[in-house]
């Protein structure tokens, strides 16, 4: 295994000991990426990500810092305050930063000991949301790519059809007894030239604020939009692409399963689980450009796992607010106290 440590020592990397807001500052910086997953090859680059204390200037003044960026090295270290809006959120790629295994950090200091020490406050049933949107998404973007060369026109719509559906989930979630309007997607014969069926909308709305209406709308043109972009694939240069990000959509369900049904964090999978992964990453289950259906019914049974731990996980709705607030107020205290240079 790659001794990762000994990074910090090579030129490329001298910002992480030079510049202000890094250096001593950075509370901890780890491996991402395939490193981080263990789904590494033999010419995987290694990504970093870490977080860093704010300056008192940030937290007392007039700055402000939401993260440092070095893409040469494909290195990202987010702001602590950036860092804990977050964790708050359970958003799957800051989240695994919490749980990589000791020897995949390069750096952890006292704030950084402290930080891991109180993972556990960040840990709350919105991870199912936001697990679940990142996974709907991956798929998403999956059947897009595979699908517009192979489908009929019809079945294409049909497809767009379901995504936005899917996009709009928490929108209608939110609307089952709607006094202010409805909203009702089906799809007909098509009135547009060159198309067989295509997709209509029923749309009445009644006193409904607008932003909230535009967000709805750009939902549904994003997803149309993005299928669109879509062109015939170069099959020789897109299906390593493809399969790798198979396996992210398999490994966003894990992970998201441990939360849920351990409260635990584990980026780096191991046993069966990393088995399943590299296989699908070495195109196991793609012949011809296309997906098996034996990859479409592992999903399957992965979606079917993370709605059963969605239902019954045992983290509270939402993190403790007192608790999170003491733990944030303890280490910008020690941001603003101690000297760092």
């Amino acid at each position: 295994m790659t001794e990762f440590k000994t990074l910090l020592g090579r030129p490329e990397y001298a910002f992480l000991r030079e510049d202000p807001r890094l250096g001593k500052r950075i509370m901890l910086l780890g491996v991402s990426g395939s490193h981080g997953y263990g789904t590494n090859r033999e010419d995987s680059d290694v990504d970093l990500r870490g977080v860093t204390l704010n300056l008192p200037s940030d937290l007392l003044g007039l700055t402000a810092f939401e993260q440092y960026e070095e893409r040469k090295t494909d290195t990202v270290v987010y702001g602590f305050m950036k860092m804990v809006r977050l964790l708050l959120d359970c958003n799957p790629n800051i989240i695994e930063i919490l749980g990589l295994d000791d020897d995949q950090y390069l750096i952890r200091s006292d704030q950084g000991e402290d930080l891991l020490a109180h993972r556990d406050l960040f840990l709350s049933a919105r991870a199912a949301d936001s697990f679940g949107h990142y996974a709907a998404a991956q798929l998403r973007r999956l059947q897009n790519a595979v699908a517009r060369d192979k489908l009929t026109q019809a079945e294409r719509e049909r497809h767009i059809y379901n995504s936005v559906k899917n996009a709009l989930r928490n929108f209608t979630k939110d609307h089952e007894n709607w006094e202010k309007g409805s909203l009702r997607l089906y799809i007909d014969a098509a009135e547009t030239a060159g198309l067989d069926e295509e997709i209509f909308m029923d749309a009445d709305f009644r006193h409904y604020p607008l932003r909230q209406y535009n967000e709805a709308m750009n939902t549904m043109t994003s997803v149309v939009r993005e299928y669109d972009r879509v062109g015939h694939r170069n099959h020789k240069k897109d299906d390593n692409h493809l399969n790798k990000h198979a396996m992210h959509l398999v490994r966003l369900f894990m992970t998201g399963i441990d939360i849920l049904e351990k409260g635990e964090i584990r980026t780096r999978r191991s046993g069966d689980d990393l088995d399943l992964l590299l296989r699908i990453r070495n195109g196991e289950f793609m012949e011809d450009g296309m997906f098996v259906p034996e990859f479409y019914a592992i999903v399957s049974e992965y979606e079917r796992r993370f709605e059963a731990a969605r239902k019954t996980t045992n983290l509270p709705d939402r993190p403790d607010m007192d608790k999170v607030g003491a733990f944030v107020e303890r280490i910008n205290r020690k941001a603003i106290e101690e000297n760092f240079s």
